[in-house]
């Protein structure tokens, strides 16, 4: 069977050089050279991808407490000074383990260089002739009832009350993979564009590796639950009976790598630690352009697409690009205004490969923020990971003597007080919008999870309150108590040595 791949191709700002990707994605350069060439340092101190917004705009301040791209470095831009910082000689990967490290003297900076580099040719080593290789003891040895409880739980992969968590137990671990797989199965996407069954089992191994397992939120199973939920979109009538097979594979391949390579902190944090990913992309939607790298990455490591021809390989890349690229929150309020100008207009026409290839944007961002929208008892869960990933981020800024980010420090936020905001001025926005495009039954199930979650966190924050607020007058009472008991001693002596004046005044008399 001949197939023929016909894919639009949308413009992007920078087209993906061949000489850019190297190891799982990573992007290789020297102090020398960029990828872009020299950046001038008056472009670079310019405000890039920020949202607009004004002062009374409380949606728009928000998304900007989540990820503000206008933070100032407040080190310069030139690749040879990345080590002056004490955090940027901790490795992605053990972001969280390393914390030990501190300030190092600057005597033992060539040290950290040198350990740096062995480090990585010991990667290049394991990357080249180990990734993507079974384990010595497959899985396929695991108890005969968990992957029969696992196969089950694929046979309503389409609920939204799926449990990912289970499901990642169930597969010891390998949600991302064997949900990937099985949806890629089951649309026939392996058999249409003849996609070689070991290239492609490599590459979601490759995938779910390089997703961070340290990570409390943006590691393998959040990436599994947000291919879960586009695989919900997916099925809606508006748009099950539009997309086209191509659609489909860029949409379970772009939720599936949307956060590769999530470092566990956020893009201030990048750019104000001079982070040489914020230098690379220019503080513009930089750990969204280094996901998509790194799963472009994979894709030619792995040689998915080699098959194709060489532009259609470029254009799925490039599309797949364009939709990771749209989960960067800083700019929610552009996409979001593009959505609903549309539906006010009337004029989305889902024949149009544009128009198709915008409403899968929106798909997956409400995809990649959707945990507000489950079940209590899974949402609930979500919250307090992301909550906590914040707050590991806090720690490390206090460690280092950086500038607290907003929401991250665990001293003066609680995981109601950030879920109930983030509901109000991003969550609740977006869904109310798709819901107009899409008024489901789906769409009406999540909005009113949502609506009962978000008085869920409000009744606990009440319940906190509450409990603080009796706590106070307790140790108020204590102290007054105290402060009695130790007056009360000071009358005791005084009176006692008057009881012995007086009579003696009244002998004397």
């Amino acid at each position: 069977m001949e197939v023929c791949y016909q894919l639009p191709v949308l413009p992007l700002d920078r087209p993906v050089p061949k000489h850019v990707l190297s190891r799982r994605g990573a992007i290789s350069f020297s102090s020398s050279s960029s990828l872009f060439g020299a950046p001038d340092p008056r472009q670079l101190s310019q405000r890039r991808g920020a949202i607009s917004y004004d002062s009374s705009d409380q949606t728009a301040l928000y998304i900007r407490m989540l990820g503000d791209v206008r933070v100032r470095s407040q080190v310069g831009f030139e690749p040879e000074r990345r080590s002056s910082h004490p955090y940027l000689c901790i490795d992605f990967r053990t972001l969280h383990t390393r914390l030990g490290c501190g300030s190092a003297s600057a005597t033992s900076a060539p040290e950290r260089r040198v350990h740096r580099l062995l480090s990585f040719q010991r990667y290049l080593h394991s990357s080249r002739l180990l990734r993507g290789i079974p384990q010595q003891i497959p899985l396929h040895l695991l108890d005969e009832d968990y992957t029969g409880q696992a196969r089950c739980m694929l046979e309503k992969v389409g609920t939204w009350n799926f449990d990912i968590f289970l499901f990642d137990r169930l597969t010891n671990g390998n949600s991302l993979i064997t949900l990937t797989f099985h949806l890629l199965n089951q649309y026939g996407l392996v058999e249409l564009f003849q996609l070689d069954m070991v290239k492609l089992w490599r590459f979601l191994v490759m995938v779910q590796e390089d997703y961070h397992s340290d990570n409390p939120y943006h590691n393998a199973v959040h990436a599994a639950d947000v291919t879960q939920a586009m695989y919900c979109y997916l099925r809606e009538p508006m748009l099950a009976k539009s997309l086209t097979s191509c659609d489909i594979l860029l949409g379970l391949l772009a939720a599936a790598t949307h956060d590769l390579d999530h470092p566990g902190v956020n893009q201030p944090f990048l750019i104000k630690t001079n982070h040489y990913l914020a230098t690379l992309y220019r503080n513009t939607s930089v750990l969204e352009n280094h996901h998509w790298k790194s799963a472009v990455g994979l894709l030619r490591e792995t040689g998915l697409f080699s098959h194709m021809p060489a532009e259609d390989s470029l254009n799925m890349e490039r599309e797949l690009g364009s939709l990771i690229l749209a989960t960067d929150i800083s700019r929610q309020n552009d996409y979001l205004s593009r959505f609903r100008l549309h539906l006010d207009q009337e004029n989305l026409c889902l024949s149009n490969a544009s128009h198709r290839h915008f409403i899968l944007q929106m798909a997956l961002k409400c995809a990649d923020i959707c945990n507000p929208c489950r079940p209590w008892e899974l949402s609930k869960q979500w919250s307090e990971k992301v909550t906590e990933e914040f707050f590991q981020q806090g720690d490390i800024e206090k460690k280092h003597k950086l500038e607290v980010s907003p929401l991250c420090d665990r001293a003066a936020n609680t995981v109601g007080n950030i879920q109930i905001g983030f509901m109000t001025y991003v969550a609740e926005p977006l869904f109310a919008e798709w819901a107009r495009f899409s008024d489901t039954r789906l769409s009406q199930t999540m909005l009113g999870h949502m609506g009962l979650n978000k008085a869920s966190w409000g009744g606990l924050q009440q319940e906190q309150t509450s409990v603080s607020e009796e706590a106070e007058p307790s140790a108020a009472n204590t102290e007054a108590a105290g402060a009695a008991r130790r007056n009360s001693n000071t009358a005791t002596t005084a009176g006692g040595t008057s009881s012995k004046e007086i009579p003696q005044g009244s002998r004397e008399s």
